[in-house]
């Protein structure tokens, strides 16, 4: 009896030790959550507009926090660009769809600013409005949709890296995982080709034929780091019609479109077999 005591008595002291251990590591989550609110509250209300632009570009990452939204809303009324870029890219991430017609309504009212502009479009993007489309077209082709040709300051900004890299939009696209410098060498050059492949690798999804013909075009461009963007995007569409727009790439001087070019038509053939099985008749 003394024994079955002593066992209940052990029992309840590891529950208590658990509970207690459990209670002190959430006062602990409590208090480090807060320092980290303190941290960048005080980012948030920063001097320096770099401090203040990254402080609100995280705010991307809290997903799960109600505040975050809100401090993103407030941001887009900052005075400088970047700051009001950085809001909108984490408004994007946030998926808050109660953001959108302000951020359309920036888009509009700042359209002679890349750094607003192409930010705008990617949250507009990532909140599942394709107008976006229109922006990526415009960079990767030099001329809206409607015809018009983009304003001599749109277009130095595109060519301009340091003003790209505010932007966000430079990034070594898909094609480029694993090249290593002479990637990153290839997209620090002062030309519009940067900024062109990352604009293709964002038509991916965008269903307008116009798109498909851009990035057709694309795909002999001089720059090869365009080509081979243009000739990934075109293959991660899935449209099998393209194929032959993508054969003269297989003798490509480059081998990274080379070999993009053989990949991308092998998966659009095998795409092509599978819809042709799926229509052949059950016997």
């Amino acid at each position: 009896m003394e024994q079955t005591t002593i066992i209940r008595i052990r029992i309840r002291t590891v529950s208590l030790l658990f509970v207690l251990l459990t209670v002190a590591q959430w006062v602990y989550a409590q208090d480090a959550r807060q320092q980290s609110w303190t941290v960048l509250n005080t980012g948030l209300a920063e001097k320096n507009s770099g401090e203040r632009t990254i402080a609100v570009r995280v705010l991307g990452l809290l997903s799960n926090d109600r505040k975050a939204p809100e401090l993103a809303m407030q941001a887009l009324e900052d005075p400088k660009p970047e700051v009001i870029a950085a809001a909108a890219d984490a408004l994007g991430q946030l998926k808050y769809q109660a953001a959108r017609s302000k951020i359309t309504e920036i888009l509009q009212s700042n359209n002679e600013d890349p750094v607003i502009v192409l930010a705008c479009a990617r949250a507009l993007l990532e909140l599942g409005d394709e107008e976006a489309y229109k922006v990526y077209y415009a960079i990767l082709t030099g001329e809206r949709k409607s015809g018009e040709s983009l304003t001599e300051r749109q277009k130095k900004t595109i060519k301009d890296p340091n003003k790209m890299v505010q932007t966000g939009l430079t990034f070594i696209p898909i094609p480029f995982a694993g090249l290593g410098y002479g990637a990153f060498k290839a997209f620090t050059k002062d030309d519009a080709s940067p900024a062109q492949a990352a604009a293709a690798t964002m038509l991916i999804k965008d269903p307008d034929p116009k798109s498909k013909e851009a990035l057709i075009n694309a795909s002999k461009h001089k720059r090869w780091t365009v080509r081979v963007a243009a000739v990934d995007a075109l293959a991660r569409r899935n449209d099998p019609t393209v194929i032959p727009q993508l054969e003269p790439r297989l003798s490509d001087d480059k081998d990274v479109v080379k070999y993009t070019a053989a990949a991308a038509i092998i998966r659009l053939a095998d795409l092509q077999d599978s819809s042709a099985d799926l229509r052949q008749p059950l016997r």
